[in-house]
Formats: structure tokens, C-alpha cells, sequence
């Protein structure tokens, strides 16, 4: 198991999160969430990609351990910014 994957946020809710919470980006375009997988919640960082135009969740392996996700699985998150 690769020890980090990124999961990409949506082209529509990236374009409504950077609406919204833009002006609070910290470096590299990131901004605090509260992530939420298969009833695993944690504190991380989702970061602005240019190359796709989307925020990239980075999941470790352990978070995907925890939460049962295989490396081809279609997976579902909740994203709560935390400003």
C-alpha cells in the first residue's frame, strides 16, 4: 500500500469552496478540513492543484487502513472547512 494518495474534490464543489473560503487559504492553497470517510473522521488539509483546477485531499495509508479503502475503491467524503 502506497504510503499517500490524493483524492480529488470535484470540479464544482472545488469552484465553491474557493468562492467561498478562498481569501483563507494558508500556503500552497490550502485550507483546514475536518474529512470524513466510512465513519473515520480526522483533521488534515486540502490543497489547490492548478494542473486539474480541484483541491487534493491527501489520504495516508493509515487513514485508509482505518477506514477500509482499497487502492481501486470509489470512495464518498465529507469535507468540513474549519476556519
Amino acid at each position: 500500500m502506497a504510503a499517500w494518495c490524493f483524492l480529488p474534490v470535484s470540479k464544482k464543489e472545488t469552484k465553491i469552496i474557493r468562492e467561498k473560503y478562498g481569501a483563507h487559504a494558508r500556503g500552497f492553497g490550502s485550507l483546514p478540513v475536518t474529512a470524513k470517510i466510512n465513519k473515520v473522521s480526522w483533521q488534515t488539509s486540502i490543497c489547490y492543484d492548478g494542473r486539474s483546477e480541484s483541491y487534493l485531499l491527501p489520504l495516508k495509508a493509515v487513514i485508509r487502513r482505518k477506514a477500509d479503502i482499497a487502492e481501486c475503491d470509489t470512495v464518498t467524503c465529507t469535507l468540513e472547512i474549519c476556519i
